[in-house]
């Protein structure tokens, strides 16, 4: 029985006890958020990874981008799995309560995308029409608070809510201004409305109390306002 014990003791701690590289950030992101993140010829692109590779050369480190669930960033960067997360990504104080937030490096708008023959013509005039928002997305956060007699649609992806609203399952999508632009472009048939429904902050987020981290992070960030180089990447990645 000893014997066994102490070979349970072993398998765990070689299966159990798995080191993290050192020489690795690992960012979390949802990649379909363009132009903060997208694919591109197979790999992950966009104004946030080249925020984070500069992140990643301040500290010395090799950058590894990981695509999940928008949903599940908070959970892997709470838990660990990854050291910071970034995918337009606003402050809340029920995040706030998981994560530490960098300061802000993006402001954007929330807008209504609707098919060009809609009769919704008014930003303000959806309150009781099905609404289709990115799950866990602060679009999600402001109508279901503000819209309490809309039917809203979550879907993991912004394309799959675009396609709802394509195929007349839902009556708009609200989503981020940047990549709403970048979405009408590429689709015929569907427009944004005048106006906004909110303007939001984008952060970068890390674990509680990892203020070595949150510290680096802010220091770069700060650099690349002053320096106009978010503009840049912005501009970089909208004009493609």
């Amino acid at each position: 029985m000893k014997k066994i014990i102490i070979i349970l003791v072993s398998l765990f701690m070689v299966t159990g006890c798995v080191k993290k590289d050192e020489n690795q950030l690992i960012m979390v992101t949802e990649a379909g958020f363009a132009p903060y993140e997208y694919y591109e010829n197979g790999e992950i692109v966009g104004v946030d990874v080249d925020i984070a590779n500069e992140i990643a050369k301040y500290l010395g480190k090799n950058l590894v981008v990981k695509d999940i669930a928008f949903d599940s960033i908070i959970n892997e960067v709470k838990t660990g799995k990854a050291d910071f997360g970034a995918a337009g990504i606003s402050y809340s104080e029920d995040r706030a309560k998981n994560v530490d937030f960098s300061i802000n490096y993006a402001v954007s708008k929330q807008v209504v995308i609707v098919n060009n023959n809609s009769s919704i013509t008014n930003v303000n005039r959806i309150s009781n029409k099905k609404i289709a928002v990115q799950l866990g997305s602060i679009a999600d956060t402001f109508v279901t608070e503000r819209h309490k007699n809309a039917n809203v649609v979550r879907q993991k992806k912004y394309l799959a809510a675009i396609e709802d609203l394509k195929t007349g399952k839902v009556d708009c999508v609200v989503m981020d201004e940047l990549p709403a632009k970048e979405i009408v472009s590429k689709n015929a048939g569907i427009k944004i409305l005048d106006g906004s429904l909110t303007n939001d902050s984008y952060g970068m987020i890390v674990k509680k109390g990892n203020k070595e981290l949150l510290d680096a992070i802010n220091t770069v960030l700060q650099n690349l306002k002053d320096e106009g180089k978010i503009d840049e990447f912005i501009i970089k990645h909208t004009e493609k």
